[in-house]
């Protein structure tokens, strides 16, 4: 049976780690010691999802060697912000793929940049993306994902791998485009969020979606990417699902906005990571830098920076002059 490392326990670590170790040995790593001793003793982890029951057969460490021993492939659970210092801590460049979605703030680096800075070019590594909600997959709901590596070899194998049960897993070559599209899609689910905060109805949120996966397309094409990519699992996909779904922590985000409260305290209360809003900036930073236009994007980071009020933004957006569809 193969022996898979899943480290970070926060909701999608831990979903993914209980879903695979049916049929695979998982080890699910927590930085917190207590939190790991309190996740092995109650077979919950009641931080991030307290209503599923974990297996039995899933082991719970904090040793950080112990959970890496004789893998043969890593799942890198941590939010972007903890993916270099995650990896600085590997000894050794074990098979990796990482499930984070988003940008390096102050750098703007995407994950497969930070890890060919940490873990060189040779690595042998590729990201899982796609529209998951961490609770549906814990509770076994089908879903299906897309892993991605510049290596096609690595990609069929580690697809394989963890391909089964109600887990469909496709492979790609587009390793920039998925990651675009996993990351920008945050930031359209905080646009979502604030026009069905603000209530302008499913046509405007129609209308907003579609324009935001032009965006995500534009900016994958001029990093490299695949616009066909981008109208996939990891785009379209993944935005349908976290632009709409009560579930999403961007869309709520969005959502309090609307209704006036500040960042800083909805953050607070979220308890979960929102990408979205630690995405922005760096998107708003890229597009500019590649003369990509961006205008839900900019009126995103305006509002999050507190520079425009969510209903000044809308009114930015629809003010603008008619044009080309494209």
């Amino acid at each position: 049976m193969a022996r898979i490392a899943v480290l970070g326990a926060g909701a999608w670590g831990t979903a993914i780690a209980s879903v695979l170790s049916g049929r695979l040995e998982v080890a699910l790593w927590a930085r917190d010691a207590a939190q790991a001793q309190a996740i092995a003793r109650t077979r919950r982890n009641e931080r991030y999802l307290p209503a599923i029951e974990l297996p039995q057969s899933l082991a719970v460490t904090s040793d950080l060697s112990h959970a890496t021993a004789q893998a043969e492939l890593i799942l890198a659970a941590t939010p972007v912000a903890g993916l270099r210092d995650l990896l600085g801590k590997l000894a050794n460049a074990v098979p990796l793929v990482w499930l984070c979605k988003g940008f390096e703030e102050g750098t703007g680096l995407l994950p497969h940049q930070i890890v060919e800075e940490t873990l060189g070019k040779n690595a042998r590594c590729g990201a899982l993306s796609g529209p998951s909600f961490a609770d549906e997959v814990a509770r076994g709901l089908p879903c299906a994902l897309t892993l991605a590596a510049r290596d096609a070899q690595f990609a069929r194998e580690a697809a394989a791998l963890l391909h089964g049960g109600r887990m469909r897993v496709y492979y790609s070559t587009d390793l920039v485009g998925v990651e675009v599209g996993g990351a920008v899609k945050n930031v359209m689910a905080i646009a979502a969020g604030l026009c069905d905060g603000l209530e302008l109805g499913q046509n405007a949120r129609a209308a907003l979606i579609t324009r935001g996966l032009a965006e995500i397309a534009r900016l994958g094409v001029a990093l490299g990417g695949s616009a066909e990519t981008v109208y996939g699992l990891t785009g379209a996909g993944d935005l349908i699902l976290t632009a709409t779904g009560d579930l999403s922590r961007n869309r709520r985000v969005g959502l309090e906005l609307a209704r006036g409260r500040p960042l800083a305290e909805i953050l607070a209360a979220l308890g979960h990571v929102a990408e979205g809003a630690r995405s922005a900036k760096e998107v708003s930073r890229l597009a500019r830098a590649r003369r990509v236009e961006m205008p839900v994007t900019e009126a995103v980071n305006a509002v999050l920076e507190a520079r425009l009020a969510p209903a000044a933004a809308v009114e930015l957006l629809l003010s603008r002059d008619p044009k080309q569809e494209r």
